[in-house]
């Protein structure tokens, strides 16, 4: 299919500069997805989708323009690309706008990032419907169950991209996930929930769905009997599947579009402390078998391992050429593939033995971050812990602070990585977290 994606890119190319563009990108994208909802026993919902369209980017003295469709009949690709062209030309310039440096292009890794996995593409209904029979079953397998719904989701996406200055790369991936979500009656009208969601390109990386609709159900009986605990300041343990909040409002204020709109806490802070000393995060898009792994990134420029963080000390930036243009700097990528950490050597048992007393966090509810200042508020469900163990489930408290203040109390973290998502947060450990509750 790539091939074949390629080629009409290729065409579409070559239309946008016979057409009068100065310059021009073309990307075609192709794919199917399909999804199940089964809701207490019956089958609520489902959807399919396949689609190819073309996008266009054109560069049409010195003003820009973006442009999409799903017609792709050559009478009608042509005329699109046509009006498309005489549009960009009554646009503002725009110096900052130009096309990727195709020096950007050079030394792409030359490594098989294993994102098709015939068992994720070979799924069908029959075999879905059964997946989630099994997994429903095993999320109603408590009385006091009130309501549980699990859904499956798998597909496949292809991609082809190339530029007027050289540039020419495919991709392709599956995806397979699944989950359950679940709540309970409880005394007093409280109705406690909880779940547990997995997803990966690759089917045999995943647990087994019956595994994954048990984990929903032990979770929300944890939550029976949540109560809001007195406010304190206390050690925080962030459980991994959590992590990626608080990770991810340390790594969006790396963006350059965020520096140069003074939207961002680690303005000018390149090269100084910004985290504990035990805090170390590289982008790397080249791991195999991972969904976010990339040969090139959205504007072509060819992947590399990146640091972001080392030993507390920011190192990078994500800078798109567009921002770069703007800043002043050279472009190095414009957005996250794989966050990999540097990790500790406990695991998440060892770590709440060492913390002794404070709050075991493995959810949110809601919040806000403010990107600038990175003072932040968050609300929280999770446990309290005691004598180095979970102990009641807390619920209806917030954590409030400043982002570079939490993570210069980073005091361990954990040898746990969460498989199931392109942040691969391990067991976060902070010291002096103001909880707000009672």
């Amino acid at each position: 299919m790539v091939d074949e994606l390629l080629k009409q890119a290729k065409l579409a190319l070559q239309l946008a500069l016979d057409a009068g563009a100065n310059d021009a990108v073309a990307g075609l994208s192709d794919g199917y997805s399909t999804s199940f909802t089964y809701r207490d026993g019956k089958l609520e919902e489902v959807k399919q989708s396949a689609s190819r369209s073309l996008g266009v980017s054109l560069y049409v003295d010195g003003r820009y323009s973006n442009h999409s469709t799903t017609d792709l009949r050559p009478a009608e690709l042509k005329r699109f690309i046509q009006d498309a062209v005489e549009l960009t030309k009554h646009l503002e310039r725009d110096p900052f706008r130009v096309i990727p440096d195709a020096k950007l292009f050079a030394n792409r890794a030359q490594l098989d990032l294993d994102q098709v996995d015939r068992k994720a593409s070979e799924l069908n209904r029959d075999r879905g419907l059964e997946w989630l029979r099994e997994m429903d079953a095993e999320a109603h397998a408590d009385t006091r169950v009130i309501s549980a719904s699990s859904h499956l989701g798998y597909g496949y996406t292809a991609s082809a991209r190339v530029t007027s200055n050289g540039f020419s790369g495919t991709r392709e991936s599956t995806g397979v996930g699944y989950g359950s979500s679940i709540t309970l009656d409880e005394p007093g009208g409280r109705r406690p929930e909880a779940g547990r969601h997995v997803g990966h390109c690759h089917r045999d990386a995943l647990p087994e769905p019956v595994t994954t609709a048990k984990e929903a159900l032990r979770r929300a009986v944890e939550r029976l009997g949540s109560t809001k605990a007195p406010s304190a300041k206390a050690i925080l343990v962030i459980d991994p599947e959590a992590g990626s909040n608080v990770v991810g409002r340390l790594i969006g204020a790396m963006s350059a579009g965020a520096i140069q709109q003074k939207r961002s806490f680690l303005a000018n802070k390149k090269g100084e402390r910004v985290a504990s000393e035990l805090l170390t995060l590289t982008d790397d898009p080249l791991i195999p078998a991972r969904q976010s792994s990339r040969l090139f990134d959205g504007e072509g420029i060819s992947a590399r391992v990146m640091p972001l963080v080392e030993n507390g000390v920011l190192r990078n930036y994500y800078i798109d050429t567009y921002y770069g243009k703007k800043l002043g700097w050279d472009p190095t990528t414009g957005g996250t593939s794989n966050i990999r950490f540097g990790l500790g050597t406990k695991n998440q048992e060892q770590l709440l033995a060492d913390a002794g007393s404070g709050f075991y966090v493995n959810s949110w509810l809601g919040g806000n971050c403010d990107g600038t200042t990175g003072d932040f508020s968050l609300g929280i469900r999770g446990h309290k812990i005691e004598n180095g163990k979970k102990t009641g489930a807390i619920g209806e408290m917030n954590i409030t602070g400043n982002v570079l203040e939490l993570f210069s109390n980073l005091i361990a973290i954990g040898n746990d990585p969460y498989e199931y998502s392109s942040y691969g947060t391990p067991t976060l450990v902070f010291k002096d977290v103001q909880f707000s509750g009672q």
